[in-house]
């Protein structure tokens, strides 16, 4: 019994002097992994900001397509359309260079619909022209 009080005192005198070098090492490691998962957190968060912006302008433009295509509708109401859907679902930034266009796909008379708008990159700030959008609708008549 003797020897195992002298071993445990032995370690427990030693253990103090490994403690002290890591002393403040947990602070500084929270900090690190703190910082690195928020800024993951928010690269994904403008991830997904950057696809809802892109997701809204095409259906958007696709709307506008539909809608100019139709057999009473015109070119003017269609880029009328794709910018009211802009303005009210993003803000009328994202809606200011809208072009609509006759166009053939497959033998199709179609209708092409382009939205150039920015691409955020930092929040809502971004590249001025970094997204570019187009959907296309088959031209409807009354033959």
């Amino acid at each position: 019994m003797p020897k195992f009080g002298k071993r445990m005192r032995r370690f427990a005198s030693q253990r103090p002097t490994t403690l002290r070098d890591e002393v403040g090492s947990a602070v500084a490691e929270f900090v690190m992994v703190v910082s690195l998962l928020s800024f993951l957190t928010l690269m994904v968060m403008q991830l997904a900001l950057a696809l809802h912006i892109r997701n809204t302008i095409l259906d958007a433009a696709a709307e506008g397509a539909r809608y100019a295509a139709l057999a009473d509708s015109s070119l003017p109401a269609g880029a009328q359309r794709t910018r009211d859907l802009i303005t009210t679902a993003i803000g009328a930034t994202y809606a200011t260079d809208v072009v609509v266009q006759y166009g053939v796909s497959a033998g199709y008379a179609t209708v092409e619909v382009r939205v150039v708008a920015p691409l955020p990159l930092m929040g809502l700030l971004g590249a001025p022209r970094g997204l570019d959008v187009v959907a296309h609708a088959a031209v409807e008549s009354l033959q």
